[in-house]
């Protein structure tokens, strides 16, 4: 006498996970967001108490901040960022994200001015007057006679193998196009 149950295919379990699992993200992207956050974390403790005061952090991620200059171990200074990473999860990081690319766009600019006066450098080294001309010509306020002199300098110190003279010229080109950037 055993009795038919019908079974309601909408409402098996298999389904309810299914639906379940497509509302959360995977566990791949749990991972990818916490180690993201772990990277944030690190970041944030090498930066400068000063730059961080205007982000509005709970007093949670504070303490967490602060407690990271008593840590000397390294194992420990690993479970700390994570710690860190888990107070953030709970903040608002924009103004982080917008402060670390500020400074990382600061730092680009950094590096392409130094490149820049790299490349002046070795040019008037190499062709001498003629990459001077072009200088002068883009930079007219600069001193002619002093750059003729540092040119001439570092090329007679490069050909000898002495690096006094170029580091004079780089130095004076780093002011020169700084001033003409301000």
């Amino acid at each position: 006498m055993a009795q038919d149950h019908e079974i309601d295919v909408s409402q098996a379990p298999e389904d309810a996970a299914a639906e379940g699992a497509e509302a959360l993200p995977s566990k791949s992207a749990r991972k990818r967001e916490r180690l993201a956050l772990q990277e944030l974390a690190e970041e944030l403790l090498g930066l400068p108490r000063a730059e961080l005061t205007g982000l509005g952090f709970g007093a949670d991620t504070w303490a967490a901040i602060d407690e990271t200059a008593r840590i000397k171990d390294r194992r420990a200074l690993r479970r700390h960022v994570k710690r860190v990473a888990n107070c953030l999860a709970r903040e608002n990081t924009e103004p982080l994200q917008a402060l670390l690319d500020a400074r990382a766009e600061l730092a680009r600019q950094a590096t392409a001015r130094h490149h820049q006066v790299e490349r002046w450098r070795a040019r008037l080294i190499e062709e001498g007057d003629a990459a001077l001309t072009e200088l002068l010509d883009a930079h007219p306020n600069a001193d002619r006679q002093q750059l003729r002199t540092l040119v001439r300098a570092a090329q007679r110190d490069t050909e000898r193998g002495r690096p006094e003279a170029p580091r004079k010229l780089f130095r004076h080109l780093r002011e020169l196009l700084d001033a003409a950037h301000e």
